[in-house]
């Protein structure tokens, strides 16, 4: 079927992994069994071999999507003279106590207007279409097994072969409706006709109601009121979405291999927790009440303090169960989305140096101890180890937030947020009586503090510099006044607000970097412009009082999302989506602009 644009898709997921659903019915990306598990379909990263699962109207119809209200199941429509029909898509989410075995694609197809003739097709890749698998037919569904995987597709409707997948054409009359269900066989399961039997009926209307339930009482306990809420509310169910239940674990993520440039190597896998990206997702959560979600990833995250504490610097990202390794490694048989190769999964950047991601930690724990519940002792323990570390490597050249492979530096973002980590501690021991050699720490954290404003400040520029050593420009700064570094209306946050405005800014897009200067990130071609740097422009322009200004950029970024509320990493030239796919940065972005623009503006005026 072709490449759809990267925007043109909706996610649905059972808070273990997620698919891609396009506009025109077909899936064309999903692991399983977790977000980091090998692929089944990757129709977007090879539309030959990558695989997919397709259901849609065979009349020329318009195609449109929509989320069910306050949920994460998506319908997908096909509008047409002869008849209008739909596609209803979810995976059931399991209940607080259930420990799951198998996971689901439910598909309920419906004619809502006419008699509507439809077609399936469905071709599984397994392994990033490195594994060949078998086909049975059995009863009216089909069986797909491969070393190590069997997945199963439910059906009402005779299936028949196609090369190594399965078709079948069918009607439905006016208010008729079917299911089809595509879910890992348990294991020593084998018939597909026991899932038809068994399950058609409950999960086409059972598990509808109640995977609709779920979302829908979840989202209640979001307490955002302001003058954006539908965005904020998809924003919050996207970055639920893209939580791992067992652990709390929160993908940047759910995709690997789309480009920041089509055509172009910067290709990415993202489906790995990065410490930086859950701690802000973390406060996002807590931004909008929902503390349960930010004290499930605070356990996560303090077992990975408890592994940082041992000595060794924190690694930049984990396995979603906090597994260490994540070896890059090539897929030289994949075409790419639209030509971009290399298409990478696991991801190099786990072994860089990044030594912002000691802030961003201490600020979560910091807000979290604010809003959610006081810092255990055991925890302040693994952590004033990880503050010991801090205080003494700051000074190191790192790789900064941008994870550039063109060699360390010594970044002023880096900078500023190992100057995060120290003060939030300080202030946290301060609260609690919590034990701390405050002295010391805070001695450290006034000679970065003098660094910054000594070495990464270029006085006849009027602005901060990416690092020590350029004067080149970097959004990454916007950040300063977010984390309370200093006054948003200071001198110097002004000029580099405006320096920024004039080199990274593109009819109110923010680029990160101007590349080929500064560091340098060590790779070919360019990119688009990085959405969450956006959001911390509007941001940090509200906080300096251009509440217009800032107002004005917000709604215009609002336009590039997708036709869900969707947003992916990037927006490239001509306003489509780049990079992977929904990313949670963004959304994290959009949330905390949201209220800070909402505070300036007052509520509900």
């Amino acid at each position: 079927m072709g490449y759809k644009p990267i925007e043109s898709y909706g996610v649905i997921g059972d808070l273990h992994t997620v698919a891609l659903v396009g506009i025109d019915g077909s899936i064309d990306w999903c692991c399983l069994p977790h977000f980091d598990s090998p692929s089944v379909f990757a129709a977007i990263l090879d539309d030959q071999k990558g695989g997919s699962f397709r259901i849609a109207s065979l009349y020329e119809a318009q195609h449109k999507q929509m989320y069910l209200p306050d949920s994460n199941v998506l319908v997908t429509r096909f509008l047409g003279d002869q008849g209008v029909g739909e596609v209803v898509d979810f995976m059931p989410v399991q209940g607080p106590r259930e420990v799951r075995k198998i996971h689901q694609i439910v598909r309920v197809v419906r004619a809502v207007r006419g008699s509507v003739r439809f077609r399936l097709d469905c071709r599984p890749a397994f392994d990033f279409a490195r594994r060949p698998h078998q086909v049975v037919l059995e009863g009216r569904g089909a069986i797909f097994e491969a070393q190590g995987m069997k997945v199963s597709l439910v059906s009402r409707f005779p299936l028949g072969r196609q090369g190594d997948g399965v078709a079948a054409e069918f009607v439905l009359n006016p208010g008729e409706t079917t299911t089809f269900i595509f879910r890992q066989v348990e294991e020593n399961g084998d018939s597909a006709r026991d899932g038809t039997l068994l399950e058609a009926r409950l999960v086409g209307t059972e598990a509808l109601t109640q995977t609709l339930a779920f979302w829908r009482q979840w989202l209640r306990k979001c307490n955002y009121s302001g003058r954006w809420r539908e965005m904020v509310h998809r924003s919050a169910l996207v970055l639920k979405l893209l939580t791992f239940a067992p652990t709390g674990a929160i993908v940047a993520a759910p995709t690997c291999g789309l480009p920041e440039e089509i055509g172009g190597v910067r290709n990415w896998d993202y489906r790995y927790t990065w410490v930086r990206d859950a701690a802000f997702t973390n406060y996002a959560f807590l931004r909008l009440g929902l503390t349960s979600e930010a004290e499930q990833f605070m356990a996560w995250l303090e077992q990975r303090a408890i592994e940082g504490a041992r000595g060794d610097p924190l690694q930049t990202m984990y396995r979603i169960d906090g597994g260490h390794e994540l070896p890059e490694e090539v897929l030289g048989h994949l075409d790419g989305y639209r030509g971009s190769r290399p298409v990478r999964v696991g991801n190099a950047a786990a072994e860089q140096l990044q030594l912002d991601i000691y802030g961003e930690l201490m600020d979560a724990v910091y807000l979290y101890d604010k809003y959610g519940t006081p810092t255990a002792y055991d925890f302040w323990s693994h952590l004033r180890k990880i503050l010991d570390w801090v205080a003494n490597n700051w000074e190191r050249a790192d790789d900064g937030i941008w994870e550039v492979r063109g060699g360390q530096q010594q970044f002023v973002y880096s900078k500023v947020q190992c100057w995060v980590a120290l003060d939030r501690a300080i202030r946290l021991a301060r609260k609690r009586s919590l034990p701390l050699d405050r002295t010391r720490l805070a001695a450290e954290r006034d000679r970065i503090y003098e660094a910054i404003m000594t070495r990464g400040w270029d006085a006849e520029r009027q602005t901060f510099v990416q690092h020590f050593a350029t004067d080149a420009v970097d959004a990454s700064n916007l950040i300063m006044p977010l984390v309370f570094f200093l006054s948003p209306t200071d001198p110097r946050m002004r000029g580099t607000l405006d320096r920024i405005m004039a080199e990274l800014v593109s009819d109110s897009l923010v680029h990160r970097y101007e590349i080929g200067k500064g560091a340098g990130d060590g790779l070919t071609g360019s990119e688009g412009t990085f959405n969450m740097c956006t959001f911390w422009l509007v941001e940090a322009l509200a906080r300096a009082g251009r509440v217009e200004e800032a107002r004005f950029i917000f709604e215009k970024m609002l336009t590039y999302a997708n036709h869900l509320g969707l947003y992916a990493e990037e927006t490239g030239p001509r306003g489509e989506a780049l990079g992977n796919f929904p990313q949670a940065f963004t959304h994290i972005g959009l949330i905390s602009a949201a209220f800070n623009l909402d505070r300036r503006l007052g509520v509900g005026t």
